[in-house]
Formats: C-alpha cells, sequence, structure tokens
C-alpha cells in the first residue's frame, strides 16, 4: 500500500509516493509560495501529479505549527497565515481522497522511528537542530501529542529565565542555545574576542557573515573557535537533554538537522553535558545517543506512514 507524503517547509515543499517500508517511489520538490492560498494550490497540484502515476491510499500533510488533536486544524503557523485553518477538509475537498494533517516536527521524528535511526525502540525523542529546534517524543511505541495535539514542542521549553527573546513569543527558549543560528551567534561573539576566534573573524570579512556551513567545515578542520562555538551549542543541548530524560525517560535520543551533519563533533559534547546534568548519574539507566538517519526526507517518509491510520 502507498501513500503521498507532503511536507511543507519554509522555503520549499517536498512530497513523495512512499512505500510500507519506508521507501521513496517518486519525489518532488517546489518553492512553497507565500500567499496561503497558493499555497494549498501548489499541494493540491503536488499530490495529484504523484498519485496520477501511482495508485494511492491516502496523503499525509507535514507543516510547522500547533496541529488540532483530531488533525484537522493548523491552530496557528509561525511561517504561514495560517489561524485555525481548517487544512484537511480544505484538502479532502479538493483531492476526494483521506488526508492526515501533522505537526512537521513530529512527522520527521515518526520516520525516524519507524524507518531510521529509532527502529528498534519503543521510547525515544527527536530533537531537530535547524533554524530552531524542533521536537518529537515517541512513547510506548506511540507518538506523543498531548491533551491539545500541540505536545512535544520541546524547542520551546523555557531554557534560561530572562534570556533571549523567542519568535513564539517567550524569552529564553532552548532553541535560542542549542540551534544552527545559535551556532552562527555563539561563531560571532567568538570571532569578536579575538585568539581562538581569528578563522571565524576571517570567514566574515571575506562575506560579510559566518554562514552555518562554514562553521562546520572550520569545526571539522579542527579550528579552536568553531569548536568552541559548537560546544557551547551541543551543552545547551546535552543539559535540555537530562531533562528530558528525567521526564520522559527515552531509551534513544535522535539527533538530526543540519547541525547533526557534524556527526561525533556533536555528540560528544551533548553526551558529556548529558551525563552531568542527569538527575541520578551513575546509578540508573541511561539513553543512547545517535545522528538521524533519514536527512531531509524524514517528514514526508513520517507523514506518509501516518496517513490514513488514525481516521
Amino acid at each position: 500500500m502507498r501513500n503521498v507524503g507532503i511536507d511543507i517547509g519554509g522555503t520549499k515543499i517536498a512530497g513523495g509516493v512512499v512505500e510500507e517500508d519506508g521507501s521513496i517511489v517518486e519525489k518532488l520538490r517546489v518553492d512553497t509560495p507565500i500567499d496561503p492560498a497558493a499555497l494549498v494550490d501548489a499541494v493540491v497540484d503536488m499530490a495529484d501529479h504523484l498519485r496520477r502515476a501511482h495508485e494511492v491510499h491516502a496523503i499525509g500533510v507535514a507543516a510547522a505549527g500547533f496541529i488540532s488533536s483530531d488533525r484537522s486544524t493548523v491552530i496557528y503557523a509561525p511561517n504561514i497565515d495560517w489561524r485555525n485553518e481548517p487544512l484537511r477538509a480544505r484538502l479532502e475537498d479538493r483531492l476526494d481522497a483521506p488526508v492526515t494533517i501533522e505537526n512537521d516536527a513530529n512527522a520527521a521524528g515518526w520516520g525516524e522511528y519507524r524507518f531510521g535511526a529509532g527502529r528498534g525502540v519503543r521510547d525515544m525523542v527527536m530533537l531537530t537542530m535547524g533554524t530552531g529546534v524542533g521536537g518529537a517524543v515517541v512513547t510506548n511505541g506511540e507518538l506523543f501529542r498531548g491533551g491539545h495535539g500541540i505536545g512535544g514542542e520541546l524547542g520551546h521549553m523555557r531554557f534560561v529565565r530572562g534570556g533571549l527573546p523567542c519568535g513564539c513569543g517567550q524569552n529564553g527558549c532552548l532553541e535560542q542555545y542549542a540551534s544552527g543560528r545559535a551556532l552562527q551567534r555563539e561563531a560571532n561573539a567568538i570571532a569578536d574576542g579575538g585568539g581562538i576566534g581569528a578563522a571565524l573573524a576571517a570567514v566574515r570579512d571575506q562575506k560579510g557573515a559566518i554562514p552555518g556551513p562554514a562553521v562546520s567545515r572550520l569545526v571539522l578542520a579542527g579550528d579552536p573557535g568553531a569548536v568552541e562555538a559548537l560546544r557551547r551549542v551541543a551543552t545547551a543541548l546535552g543539559e535540555a537533554c537530562g531533562g528530558f530524560q528525567a521526564v520522559l525517560d527515552p531509551e534513544l535520543f535522535v539527533i538530526g538537522g543540519g547541525v547533526a551533519q557534524l556527526g561525533a563533533d556533536l555528540l560528544v559534547p551533548v553526551q558529556l553535558a548529558y551525563e552531568t546534568s542527569l538527575p541520578g548519574y551513575g546509578e540508573r539507566p541511561v539513553a543512547e545517543f545517535t545522528i538521524a538517519r533519514l536527512g531531509n526526507d524524514a517528514g514526508l517518509i513520517g507523514v506518509a506512514d501516518l496517513a490514513g491510520k488514525e481516521r
């Protein structure tokens, strides 16, 4: 049985036809329209194109934002002008097919749980380190959504009282300290200080900014300034994971997003901070840490697998 999975990103919409084993038969990408009506048109056009060539059972759509507990309404989307948007009904009316709506981080976490780094465990937490920090929780083999459908927003746990302002309207959220954007901010601070920041400062002088990929290249080259910037961000994530362990007790943390491409250079300081933040460390079981395996396809694979299952 094949399903269509569509993942609406800030700049791209990715869609694909997904087999029951998580493999992608066909995949498409288009730019994300700014206008909400045009965005719905683009999703409908993509779904129609994919199912013309393949017999599919259902359609899953993943989007950033708060999704209602019945998975029908986008309560709030930070990057799209959707407020209490009845997206499922709107799409089903036009597609004449069952549609499942899911939060994008939940969809990616479910994809990793079913077909990626989380296979074989029952309790897992996924954290994605991109522009922000996305979170997904799987407990006892089920995707955790909470009483109102919007649980698992781990990046918006308040990490520092009175801390940096966040796009969600609060201050001090984890994603302000453990994201790709946070890594760039730390790199700039180290560049300003001179000394070990010389290579970072040279990049900024040449490019006018310090792009995330440039920081990653310097980390892999062993540059002390870039390594220190990564250590600060990884420490924030690891300390938060110690708290998540106390509440959720997962067997496994899966780390995804652009920063996760650094692999062991990221995981080693994350695990060190986790261990030093864990209640009862040395006297209790601890979680394992690993890098996500499905990359940018996790969301569309996950939401395709969820499509039609909970209707």
